[in-house]
Formats: C-alpha cells, structure tokens, sequence
C-alpha cells in the first residue's frame, strides 16, 4: 500500500475501489463480535429536544428493527465479504427468532449464544428536526443490562475454531464497557492473533475516554491490526488537546506510536462530523488520506459501518 492522498499514480483509497456500496468480486471470511437488539428508531421532523418545555405527543415515522454494532456492521460487510458470522450474546424470548431471520435474511451465518431465560436488549434512537443544513441531535437510549454485556470467554472459546479459519476478526469498544464482555474481547484477539487472523477494532462508543480510563483500552489496541476511530476520541483518551484540523490530526501520529506497541493501521476520522476524511497512517509511514464522500444531506445512520466494511476490504485485497 502506498503513501499519498487518493489521488493519481496513487493506490486508490477505499471509497474509490472497492467502493461504500460493494463489490462484484466478494472474498475473504470475517468474523464480527459485537452487540445485538431490538431497536426501536424515530425522527422528529417538527421538533427539536431544546425546545421542549413539556410533555409532547409526535407522530413521526418510527420502526423496529433488528440492529446492534454487530448487524449493523455485517448488514454491510456482506456486500464485500464471501463469508459473515456474528458471534454475540442474545437473549431468550419471542424477538431472538427474528434476530435469527434477520441475520438469515442477510446473508449472515449465526454464531449466536443464548441466555435462557433472559430478554433481548432494547435501544431507542431519537433524532430529532435538523437545525439548518445540519442533521438533528440524536437521542440514544440503550438498556444498560443487556445480554450481550455477559459474552463470556468460554462463550469465545466455544466458536475459536470459526475465529481462527477467518480472514479477519472485527470487535468494537461497546464490550470493554462490562469486565466480562472486556474479557470475552481479549480472549478472541487472542484466538485471532495466535492464527494469522488479522484484528480490526472500532473505538466506540465516541465518549469512551469518559467511560473508561486509557489503561483499560490500550491493550486491546495493542492487539488490534487496525483501528478504526474518531481522532477526537483518541486524542482525549491518550489526554491531547482535540484536534482541530487535518494538520493536528496528523500531529496525533507520534503520540500513538509511544502510547501503542505494534504496528496497527489507524483509520482516524475527522471533519465537521468526524465522517468527512480519514486519515491513514501506521507506525512512521503516512499512507493517505482521503475523503469518504459523507456530505450535508447524506443518510448519516449507517455511513460509519458501510465506510468500514469497505475499509476492511481494501485493507485485507492490500496484503
């Protein structure tokens, strides 16, 4: 892969090949281990949350779906990959057989656990009237005790063999937030790395450093083959002033070297709405950087996971 910016007598940066929405050539297995729910989601087209005073009933287009870090990023992946599988946790009740036709419907494979007896978690999605050009805030609100908060290590070890035939192992910061789920992630980039199967790790939730201290991630980003993240996000989390444009992202570079062992692919977002550019850099080499085509107007809900799956993809065809 060389360096530049995207632009000619350069290797083309993932948004030009192969491309946010797919590829006619799909390859590659890759494993997906994140969060699964039920979510419930709405958009106010006549209200915005700074203006309410009291209780307001709103009509405004709603719908449930089956959604959650790991359907939400392998619903695109399997536009690129040959073979998705989401391992999660899942609870025990009328909604997980809809869970498993939605990944069915997909073309997704089910590597699901099932906690007897437990109910699925629920999240609600709000945003509500755009504020000029602007998209409107989000309101997010997700059951704090779900069942994939209790993805344990034996749960992992149980689908190793799966982790190990993949191409790649995604994982995303959500389950550092519970000391058993944290565990769970640490044992499958282990399963993962003592394969060849490369570790991608998104550093979600985007207030992560107020969640949870630094010493609490690192180690998985040591162990990652790339991250994926806000610049903000990590600026704060290594204790750095937020960075306020592409030359300060940039001047990130040296931090992570010192703060990171290993040589992991950064992807840093950044812009206005921290989708607008990424910023590709590993250890003392600048790859690129490119525009990812999110502009004003552009369906913000699930931008974040259609540019990752097709990051991974140019990122595995590269090697």
């Amino acid at each position: 892969m060389g360096a530049g910016t995207g632009g000619a007598g350069t290797v083309p940066s993932p948004v030009r090949w192969p491309g946010l929405d797919g590829t006619g050539r799909r390859r590659f297995s890759l494993v997906v281990i994140g969060d699964v729910r039920i979510e419930v989601r709405a958009a106010l087209d006549d209200v915005r949350f700074g203006e309410l005073t009291a209780d307001r009933l709103c009509y405004a287009p709603a719908r449930v779906l089956v959604a959650g870090t790991a359907v939400n990023l392998a619903r695109c992946a399997v536009a690129h990959f040959r073979r998705v599988s989401v391992l999660a946790k899942v609870g025990d009740d009328d909604f997980t057989a809809v869970i498993r036709r939605e990944l069915r419907r997909i073309g997704a494979r089910d590597r699901l656990r099932v906690e007897p007896g437990a109910a699925n978690g629920v999240t609600l999605m709000v945003r509500d009237r755009p504020s000029g050009e602007g998209p409107g805030v989000r309101l997010l609100v997700a059951e704090q005790d779900a069942p994939g908060r209790r993805l344990t290590e034996s749960e992992v070890r149980s689908a190793a063999a799966g982790i190990r035939r993949a191409d790649a192992l995604f994982l995303d910061g959500y389950s550092l937030l519970s000391p058993v789920s944290r565990a769970a992630l640490h044992a499958a980039a282990r399963t993962a790395r003592a394969a060849g199967t490369l570790v991608a790790f998104d550093l979600v939730p985007h207030d992560v450093d107020a969640r949870l201290p630094a010493a609490e991630v690192l180690p998985l980003l040591s162990a990652a083959d790339v991250v994926i993240s806000e610049a903000p996000t990590l600026a704060r989390l290594l204790g750095r002033p937020v960075p306020a444009g592409p030359g300060e992202v940039r001047a990130l570079s040296p931090v992570l070297d010192r703060a990171v062992a290993g040589r992991p692919l950064w992807l840093l977002r950044f812009g206005a709405t921290r989708l607008e550019r990424v910023l590709a850099y590993r250890r003392d080499h600048l790859l690129m950087e490119y525009p990812t085509g999110y502009r004003d107007g552009a369906e913000r809900t699930g931008f974040g996971d259609r540019l990752a799956a097709c990051e991974l993809y140019w990122w595995l065809s590269s090697r």
